[in-house]
């Protein structure tokens, strides 16, 4: 039996009409670097060099539905991001072109839209030994 080949994680991929509008507010938020940049495409990543976020030009790009609705482009994914303090965290997000979704299904997880219209989570981990 062949060996399993090795599988590493580089990155999440956005697409996006703008990609590197998109790239400047996912930098303001998280602070992570520019690892490569180029027509139509950027890729940020954390400093100790682990899995990114890269994002792409998609000129027929249709902002996703959430929650999702039958007749609408349904979210495919979205992005779980820690952070320290969810109210500060909320502000920061807010001042750098973010939206807060109508639908917040969880009290210790806000819900919000990128400029582009993806959704994603930010939390405070209640559990530290989690």
């Amino acid at each position: 039996m062949k060996p399993q080949p090795r599988f590493t994680l580089a990155a999440t991929t956005l697409d996006a009409p703008n990609p590197h509008e998109l790239a400047q507010f996912y930098q303001g938020m998280l602070g992570w670097p520019v690892r490569k940049e180029e027509p139509g495409w950027v890729e940020i990543a954390a400093p100790d060099g682990s899995a990114g976020l890269s994002f792409q030009t998609e000129p027929l790009f249709t902002r996703p539905q959430w929650p999702s609705t039958r007749s609408e482009q349904q979210m495919m994914m979205h992005l779980d991001i820690e952070v320290d303090d969810l109210s500060a965290a909320v502000e920061h997000a807010l001042a750098l072109g973010a939206t807060v979704a109508d639908c917040q299904p969880q009290a210790d997880v806000r819900v919000l839209f990128d400029p582009a219209g993806h959704p994603f989570y930010l939390f405070a981990r209640t559990d530290p030994s989690a």
